[in-house]
Parts: structure tokens; sequence; C-alpha cells
């Protein structure tokens, strides 16, 4: 069994109560977050504290099993310029290496600023830095996530083209 790249708007066939999983991958920590059942709201979930791909990989597939994930959005780090730097290489990769190890679709969503704009949240709400470092991947999973949920929704209610 395998999981394989697709484009986002493949997610949008996934069975029914199919949920998605976040990923926010970092160079220290894997942010994630999961969508409800009807695959509208993304809520974060928790923070993986990196160690080697293979322990990261198998505490990503207990997640995924325990929550019934369907389908997975890593979050892409581009550039402002659009282009992709070695953040977004070290995305692709992770990708690469843990779609062999689950069954499941794995599509990326740009993430530019999801980290910025999550800690000027948390800074709003006037979250102390010991309490935004401990949020902030999590809640960047979410924002991925929601992103790519808010996507796969519009698809849904656009009228066809002609």
């Amino acid at each position: 069994m395998s999981g394989k790249l697709v484009e986002l708007e493949a997610l949008a066939t996934l069975p029914r109560h199919a949920r998605l999983m976040g990923l926010d991958i970092g160079a220290k920590t894997i942010g994630t977050s999961l969508s409800d059942v009807e695959r509208i709201i993304a809520s974060p979930l928790e923070t993986i504290m990196r160690r080697k791909f293979t322990k990261d990989a198998q505490e990503l597939a207990t997640l995924i099993a325990r929550h019934a994930v369907g389908g997975l959005v890593l979050g892409l780090p581009r550039n402002m310029d659009g282009t992709e730097g070695p953040a977004a290489q070290s995305a692709r990769s992770f990708a690469r290496n843990l779609a062999p190890l689950v069954d499941l679709p794995l599509a990326f969503w740009d993430e530019r600023l999801s980290t910025a704009a999550v800690t000027r949240m948390l800074i709003e709400a006037d979250r102390s830095r010991a309490r935004r470092n401990l949020l902030v991947d999590k809640l960047a999973a979410a924002y991925i996530l929601q992103g790519a949920l808010d996507r796969l929704n519009r698809l849904g209610t656009e009228a066809p083209r002609i």
C-alpha cells in the first residue's frame, strides 16, 4: 500500500465523511490539524517534536488511523515571489518519503505567511512567547488546512464553465 501525491482538487473525490489532516512541516516540529467529517472546519490537533523520519512517520500513522483520515494536506512554504526554496524542497522530500508509508492521497497547499498570520493572531490575543511557541505549529497547520478546505468547498459550489 502506498499513497500518492495529487492535486488538491482530487481530495474532493474522497469518500463522504473522510477527514483531512493538515501538516505544517518544520525543521523541529510538525504541526497537525484535522477537519471535521464534513470537511468544512479545520481544528488544531497536536504538535509532533521531530526526531528521525521513521519515528515521525509512525506518529503520523497513529494519528491518521485514530482519526480515520482520508487524505493529507501539506503546507508548501513558497517564497513571496512564488518560487520554491530549501523549505519547500524539504516539504516535498518529506511528502515523497511519507507517500509509500501511507495509503492516502497527499496534496500541497501554498502556506505563504501562515506562521506569520498565526503568530500575529496570538500576539493580538496577548499570548506569552512561551504559549505562542506551544501553539503556533498546530495553529499554522489548521490555517493551512482551512485554506485548502475553503478552496475545496468553493469547487463544489462553482457553476460549471461552458
